[in-house]
């Protein structure tokens, strides 16, 4: 065997790292394309989620979430962690969640979308949000109930009432967009958040903000201009309100 002298050279560009579910479809792809590798070095792990979804699946994350953690690189920091479950972080709670992703990875920030949406609402000046869900009123009640001690109101409430996540993913462009519509037809609000980040709404959310005339922002793209703002990497993401905060 003839051994060969090597260099080492390490990346410029900056580590961002996503815990996904098992059961996600959705943000992974929806999030290397806000954050193209010319852009950011993306690392994904992946957490067993079940396929039903429960207050008690999603609170069931937290005993596999450090374990999750560190099958990232160990060798790698990261500027930023986001922690890809609406529902889960509202029920396990930023905080936690947070102190867990630092206990298994070298990383500045951690964030989530229940943390992104309050982020984004306080920056949009948002108080009154419409909320279209996939999941049953069970499971969003508390993230509506996390909102409100933030001062963010859900009046208006709207869900496809499915539990499996699988079907979730598959939900259609014109179903969620005549969702969108009816809710935010029926109230006084000052925005639209499509919560899930196994549901696909990336390439409708920037049509429905000119239609609706109101800023609309969904679990992946406000996690992602948090995930952003920590990172200092600016996703590339639809023109939207969200965006331009």
């Amino acid at each position: 065997m003839t051994q060969f002298p090597f260099e080492t050279e390490l990346s410029p560009l900056p580590n961002l790292a996503l815990v996904v579910l098992q059961t996600d479809e959705t943000i992974e792809p929806e999030f290397r394309r806000m954050f193209p590798p010319d852009r950011a070095n993306l690392y994904v792990t992946r957490i067993p989620s079940g396929v039903e979804v429960t207050t008690n699946t999603l609170a069931d994350m937290a005993n596999t979430l450090p374990a999750s953690v560190r099958l990232l690189p160990k060798a790698l920091h990261y500027k930023s962690v986001g922690y890809g479950c609406t529902s889960g972080a509202s029920v396990i709670g930023p905080e936690r969640i947070a102190d867990m992703v630092t206990s298994g990875a070298a990383t500045d920030t951690v964030t989530d979308p229940v943390s992104a949406l309050i982020d984004a609402c306080r920056s949009l000046q948002i108080r009154r949000l419409a909320f279209l869900t996939p999941y049953v009123a069970e499971v969003s009640q508390t993230l509506r109930d996390v909102l409100a001690k933030s001062d963010i109101a859900t009046p208006v409430f709207g869900s496809f009432n499915e539990a499996d996540d699988a079907t979730v993913a598959k939900i259609s462009r014109a179903s969620i967009m005549d969702a969108a519509h009816k809710l935010a037809a029926s109230g006084d609000v000052d925005g639209l958040f499509m919560s899930c980040t196994n549901l696909k709404t990336i390439d409708l959310v920037q049509e429905l903000e000119t239609q609706l005339d109101m800023p609309v922002m969904s679990s992946n793209l406000v996690l992602a201009r948090h995930l952003g703002r920590l990172s200092g990497v600016i996703p590339d993401g639809p023109n939207i309100a969200l965006f331009r905060t």
